[in-house]
């Protein structure tokens, strides 16, 4: 079967763990959309984020579904559309979390800016390619963000039994990492709003992740590849599993996808 879209999850997918995109998988991404599939990047990470880790042979090709669905953007169809949680409800979270946790890791992400009440240290910088704005704690609870994160702290629990049928709550980074969105947020959302726009079925497509965020995805898509790398209930649920994201894993599924199309074209 020839695919119309590839959607690629990053970290832990596309990137390996040293945060770059091998030459092979570049160099496969790129034969795949010359053959006219059409690559989608489905990604937690912000705008800025995703321009300083992908190349720009691969960023320029792409549409992109950020902060896991809260914002989707193809810059082909000059189509933006955000999903922010509204301030007020905002605020009780954050304040729940404060009541609950006073020293809590609390960052938003605001279209793009990433507000933060405290100053990191550089090997988060490092892993998260860019540096907050220190604000107040009131100045944060007036704001309507893209996504509320919570680092190294056992709170999601507590936030989905509470505030779990209002907001999408995602503990990734296996539990180390709660990220918490609009309810209308999600990456599967995304990817079929991108779709709808470009006329393609979502069975018509061909998905790869490695964590939790990423379910709905391999539930949507027609084909599913989890990486070697990924979490057992990903790997249970997909169509099939690669080799790991240090190990070319993207690549080595999309190389083959390309000489079974070559194939199939040369014996028609």
């Amino acid at each position: 079967m020839k695919y119309k879209a590839c959607i690629v999850d990053l970290d832990g997918t596309l990137l390996c763990s040293e945060k770059t995109v091998s030459e092979r998988t570049c160099s496969a991404l790129l034969d795949v959309h010359r053959s006219g599939i059409k690559i989608m990047v489905a990604t937690a990470r912000p705008p800025r984020a995703v321009r300083k880790l992908l190349p720009e042979a691969i960023h320029r090709i792409s549409s992109f579904v950020y902060y896991n669905g809260a914002l989707v953007v193809s810059p082909e169809l000059t189509y933006s559309h955000h999903h922010a949680i509204e301030a007020t409800l905002s605020k009780e979270v954050i304040e729940f979390c404060l009541l609950h946790e006073p020293n809590v890791d609390l960052s938003l992400e605001v279209e793009d800016r990433w507000c933060s009440l405290k100053e990191y240290d550089e090997e988060v910088l490092k892993q998260v390619r860019g540096k907050p704005e220190v604000i107040s704690i009131a100045e944060l609870c007036k704001m309507s963000p893209s996504k509320i994160i919570l680092a190294g702290t056992q709170l999601a629990e507590s936030l989905i039994q509470t505030y779990g049928s209002s907001l999408h709550i995602l503990a990734t980074d296996r539990g180390m990492l709660t990220q918490i969105s609009s309810m209308q947020a999600s990456k599967e959302n995304g990817i079929k709003k991108l779709c709808e726009l470009y006329g393609i079925s979502t069975e018509d497509t061909i998905c790869f992740g490695d964590d939790s965020n990423d379910i709905g995805m391999f539930q949507l898509c027609g084909r599913s590849v989890a990486m070697g790398n990924a979490i057992e209930e990903l790997k249970s649920i997909a169509t099939e599993v690669t080799a790991s994201n240090d190990e070319d894993g993207v690549a080595f599924v999309l190389e083959m996808m390309l000489q079974n199309n070559e194939r199939t074209q040369a014996e028609g």
